[in-house]
């Protein structure tokens, strides 16, 4: 087929919405992603449903649900060989497919055969260079792309998947203001669920110069399209997998969660650019995009059925009423909880509303105390909170961050974006609560979910990932090691909670 385009899939890890000139931030310079969004489509209202690494990618390579995914619907899990993804349908109809650094991760993906599975394509990871930081990849992103583009003699069609791994964490404690030049006044809100001190603000100017980073690299991916004249038929989208590595964002599913940054150009493909798009989008509509624009249908793919639906109606600024909500949810993420149980959720966010349902509030959000509410990195904000549940006037930020939470929970996204204040305890709102909590069932009985018609759960850790399993138990009898992501403080007493 002649003329199909280019993909390039910029996704950084664990970025924010709203961190980018574009959308009106001054703290993070993000100078390439405002370049897609000025020359292509700025996406206000785009959401993973599930929001963490593994399930999050994982919905995007396959255009499914994190709850229709079996095994890859958690994190640190299974790819089951029946669900197929995108790049391998791209690659079987004559893509040039490749990726640097982070594709679909944690976990682990085999065929039936039970050998390595490349879900996204060869890796190019050759070139290295010294970060500005001990904590920023030692890879060259931008290199590698140039060397993928040089392995492709006879002119393909191709799809690269750029998978930075910044803003991840552990960060340079006072990298953001030492080599970023930033300062703590140049925040001009700290979200209400962290207190706002000298620390947390620091952590904040850290995470944006590692964001920074990932810019610069994609900055350097846009000018070699630029030079190579490929700029005209290239897709490049650029998002990332889940909210910032912050106490209440990262894993788990509050606006600042799965609300993500989206910008999509294609100048030869995109009929009226140049425009903000306010319609609800999920990552699951990436898969069925990608195939359409190189001329796949979903037939012939060979990819398991989606509720995705291409973002060409977006593309193209016709009928978009459809897009009036989007599904969240997740299972289990990181390890903690006795006997591996997760902390299952869904959620329906429509219109400004966001309404959340909480299968099992007995169990503690993001993780138990005694093993450092593991579904929650060790950061300098993470410290802050936990020592602030020693002192009565600010307990309350470990309560959102930390605490138990009741079976339903509802939030006015317009006057409450962090959400703070749970209305579902309004009497006043006792109807929408219900209403939404029924549309939300009827969709999720519609897509199979077990969680609703009564399948199996699957929450344990494969055989292939032996030392996460039972590691609540383990570190109770002192067998477990301390996670890397965790720090000797985030580990409290149960009995001093």
């Amino acid at each position: 087929m002649p003329d199909r385009p280019n993909i390039l899939f910029a996704i950084a890890d664990d970025w924010s919405f709203g961190h980018a000139a574009a959308y009106g931030c001054n703290w993070v310079k993000m100078p390439a992603f405002d370049r897609v969004a000025r020359e292509g489509l700025l996406f206000h209202r785009a959401y993973t449903p599930n929001a963490k690494c593994a399930p999050s990618r994982a919905a995007i390579l396959t255009g499914r649900n994190s709850w229709q995914l079996k095994e890859a619907g958690n994190h640190g899990g299974f790819f089951p060989p029946e669900f197929k993804t995108f790049p391998e349908a791209l690659a079987e109809q004559g893509y040039h497919c490749g990726l640097t650094e982070k594709g679909w991760a944690p976990g682990i993906a085999l065929t039936a055969e039970g050998a390595p599975r490349p879900l996204v394509g060869p890796s190019y990871d050759r070139h290295q260079l010294v970060p500005p930081t001990p904590d920023i990849s030692t890879n060259n992103y931008a290199a590698n792309f140039v060397d993928f583009l040089d392995d492709n003699p006879n002119h393909k069609p191709w799809f690269f998947w750029y998978g930075g791994i910044e803003p991840h964490r552990a960060y340079t404690y006072g990298s953001g203001a030492e080599l970023g030049g930033k300062k703590t006044s140049d925040i001009d809100r700290v979200p209400g669920i962290w207190p706002d001190n000298k620390e947390v603000r620091h952590d904040l100017l850290d995470y944006a110069y590692e964001s920074e980073y990932f810019d610069i690299h994609l900055g350097r991916m846009l000018d070699e399209l630029d030079r190579r004249g490929l700029a005209e038929n290239t897709i490049v989208v650029v998002t990332s997998d889940n909210g910032m590595p912050f106490p209440r964002v990262k894993g788990q599913e509050y606006e600042m969660s799965n609300h993500l940054p989206l910008a999509i150009r294609w100048p030869r493909g995109i009929t009226s650019p140049r425009r903000d798009v306010h319609d609800f989008v999920s990552f699951i509509d990436f898969a069925p995009t990608f195939l359409e624009a190189a001329g796949v249908s979903w037939s012939e793919s060979g990819l398991a059925s989606t509720p995705g639906t291409s973002l060409f109606d977006c593309f193209h600024a016709k009928d978009t009423s459809n897009r009036d909500h989007v599904l969240i949810g997740k299972e289990r993420h990181d390890v903690g909880r006795p006997f591996d149980a997760g902390y299952p959720i869904r959620g329906l966010r429509e219109g400004d509303w966001l309404y959340l349902h909480n299968f099992e509030p007995k169990r503690w959000p993001a993780g138990n105390p005694e093993t450092g509410y593991l579904n929650c990195d060790a950061s300098p904000t993470k410290t802050a909170i936990l020592e602030a549940r020693r002192d009565p006037s600010t307990r309350h930020y470990w309560d959102q961050a930390f605490g138990k939470r009741p079976s339903d929970e509802l939030y006015h996204i317009v006057t409450d974006p962090d959400c703070l204040t749970n209305l579902a305890c309004d009497p006043g709102q006792s109807t929408r609560v219900n209403d939404m909590r029924d549309r939300l069932f009827t969709a999720l009985r519609a897509q199979n979910d077990p969680r609703i018609i009564g399948g199996p759960q699957i929450d344990e850790y494969p055989p292939a990932l032996e030392k996460w399993r039972n590691f609540h138990e383990k570190y109770q009898r002192g067998e477990a090691f301390q996670p890397e992501w965790a720090a000797p403080s985030d580990f409290e007493n149960l009995n001093e909670i």
